[in-house]
């Protein structure tokens, strides 16, 4: 690649005239992921069944305690105001401690909870299917979302459209002058985005025929993977037996408030996460002809949530970069992984420290479609011009 066009891609992005950051180089690096890999200390690697434990003991006795307060304290509140006001509270904070429940499902799937993948799966299982989210299903897309991360024809979620792409109504719904029908389609993708991913593969890779996370013959599944998909549709029909019941006998308010409620809070926390990580201005897609797995893996935004949540998303905000490149690190070694392979990736490393609701409205604003760069190869970023 010509150094001036090189050196193009180090200009600031820009968001309403205001520096965000950097884009990153898109030719090949120079280091390989072997030399990653050894700059991270090696008890980074080691995955401890005790400390895995712990954390999955530490969130289920927040959920636990958060139910007890739900059930036994806000009903004891004195005045109506209390009560009404204590509802939100408790489905705000039970909904972040149940994003991190589906953070340690989610470490499960990728072999990073414990050094025994029958254990992994079992605990997987159950924990997801707690929370509604089919296991297997989940676990074989998402491998391929590692797998393909960047890629325009293969990779499983949040693949950007070329403009060529868009509806006729796109430029109406996204425009400038129409925060409305931004704000509208972002509420939508927040609270239903992450059920009509899993039902009808919305906001995921093409597929010839119904692909459906639920769906054990869809294409997304080979014939091995078949079976799994079946045990995984089980978990989750347990799981709405067991709701059904609870409904029946308690009524649809009460088991809406307790766990509803706060599935819909982890839900959209789950859709947020995931689309700030691979969705920014400073994030280039390639095509076939430029995409290759290092680069891909490197195409994804370290993000900043605040203390506080940092650690109780486990920390999958701050290391997602480190998590792509190696993701069998269990997330207690996250951080110090990625302060070891920073000075190595230098300007390959993303991260951006803007408050998460001003990031998320620019995002939607500035990432509508992508573009090819001025040569016209198969390099892409993000554009909102119509």
């Amino acid at each position: 690649m010509p150094e001036k066009k090189r050196n193009k891609l180090k200009e600031l992005v820009s968001s309403g005239g205001e520096a965000v950051l950097q884009r990153p180089p898109t030719c090949p690096p120079q280091f390989t992921l072997g030399q990653l890999r050894k700059a991270v200390p090696p008890h980074c690697f080691q995955r401890s069944l005790v400390k895995s434990s712990w954390y999955l003991v530490r969130d289920i006795i927040l959920v636990l305690g958060l139910l007890y307060m739900a059930l036994v304290g806000i009903p004891a509140l004195p005045s109506a105001k209390q009560y009404m006001a204590a509802w939100p509270i408790y489905w705000i904070t039970q909904g972040c401690v149940l994003f991190g429940v589906w953070l340690i499902a989610h470490e499960c799937g990728h072999h990073a909870f414990s050094d025994f993948q029958l254990l992994n799966d079992i605990i997987g299982l159950v924990l997801h299917s707690l929370l509604l989210t089919p296991y297997f299903s989940w676990k074989y897309s998402h491998h391929r979302h590692h797998s393909n991360t960047g890629a325009m024809e293969r990779d499983e979620v949040f693949v950007p459209k070329k403009k060529e792409q868009l509806a006729w109504y796109t430029p109406y719904v996204y425009g400038r002058n129409n925060p409305g029908a931004r704000l509208l389609l972002l509420i939508v993708q927040l609270t239903a985005g992450w059920p009509m991913y899993l039902i009808f593969n919305t906001w995921g890779r093409q597929y010839p025929g119904f692909a459906s996370h639920f769906n054990p013959y869809g294409p997304i599944y080979n014939d091995r993977e078949r079976a799994q998909i079946i045990i995984s549709d089980a978990g989750v029909l347990v799981m709405l037996f067991f709701l059904f019941k609870l409904t029946m006998m308690f009524g649809f308010g009460y088991v809406a408030c307790l766990y509803g409620m706060p599935l819909l809070v982890m839900n959209a926390w789950l859709v947020l996460v995931t689309y700030l990580h691979h969705t920014h201005p400073a994030l280039p897609h390639y095509d076939s002809s430029e995409w290759d797995w290092l680069r891909g893996a490197l195409a994804t935004m370290d993000r900043d949530y605040g203390s506080i949540l940092n650690n109780v998303f486990h920390n999958i905000t701050d290391t997602h970069v480190v998590h792509h490149l190696f993701p069998t690190i269990p997330h207690y070694h996250g951080l110090e992984a990625t302060k070891a392979v920073r000075p190595i990736l230098a300007e390959y490393y993303q991260y951006d420290s803007t408050p998460v609701i001003k990031a998320i409205w620019r995002e939607v604003k500035q990432c509508i479609y992508v573009e090819p760069e001025n040569n016209g190869k198969g390099v892409f970023w993000y554009s909102n011009i119509f």
